[in-house]
């Protein structure tokens, strides 16, 4: 992810699915969660799914999504870069509304998704969580950030404080330190113990992040 400003970026349309890659080719049974890796700003879908024996429990089905804005300097972004650690909300709803356009038609109506995020993707998650939080389960935001602008759930998460991981280094240079300050107080007032302060670490993951992860994510083994 990067500071500078980007605005030129070609959408995919909102009656288009979003490209993914999956660990499943028939659909996967419905009582299993399935864990949505969502890319962070310049990567693409085939930038976590090496993540996922190093934090998802065994046997659980996942699906890496390709972010809807393609970048003229290549790669793929959830919203453009205009105001660094406080977009606007309209390109971030429409992203939300395109990763649930996929999962309502590619997974059971039943199954829960597990959001993993990085930088971008990890606002994403914490997006999924606030518009659909039926439907979620254990979000892990890496790096990631929380959306100022009020969302639809968010006073039904205040009175239910869900399970959520957000890990962030204190050495950060990309996630400015009102998105910082804005997110740790976000999850305190929204989730369960959220915040997973790593010192010396930038934007980035280290083997004790991943490793909370896994334990974290592994009340959820099928």
């Amino acid at each position: 992810m990067s500071d500078a400003p980007v605005t030129a970026a070609t959408p995919t349309t909102a009656t288009h699915l979003l490209h993914a890659v999956t660990s499943f080719t028939d659909m996967p049974d419905p009582s299993m969660p399935v864990a949505l890796f969502l890319h962070g700003f310049g990567t693409d879908e085939g930038d976590l799914p090496g993540l996922a024996p190093l934090i998802l429990p065994p046997g659980m089905p996942w699906a890496s999504l390709r972010a809807p804005l393609a970048l003229p300097t290549g790669g793929f972004a959830w919203f453009p870069i205009e105001r660094p650690g406080d977009p606007r909300p309209e390109p971030i709803e429409r992203a939300t509304a395109a990763v649930w356009h996929w999962t309502d038609a590619m997974l059971p109506a039943d199954t829960r998704v597990v959001p993993i995020g990085f930088s971008q993707g990890g606002l994403m998650a914490v997006q999924l969580l606030r518009t659909r939080p039926d439907r979620v389960a254990r979000p892990v935001s890496l790096s990631g950030f929380a959306l100022s602008a009020a969302q639809p759930a968010d006073e039904a998460l205040a009175e239910t404080r869900p399970p959520a991981f957000w890990g962030h280094g204190d050495a950060d240079p990309v996630i400015t330190p009102a998105a910082v300050a804005r997110t740790a107080a976000w999850l305190a007032g929204h989730t369960a113990d959220a915040e997973h302060r790593y010192a010396g670490m930038g934007h980035t993951t280290t083997p004790e992040e991943l490793a909370d992860v896994h334990a974290f994510l592994a009340p959820l083994a099928v």
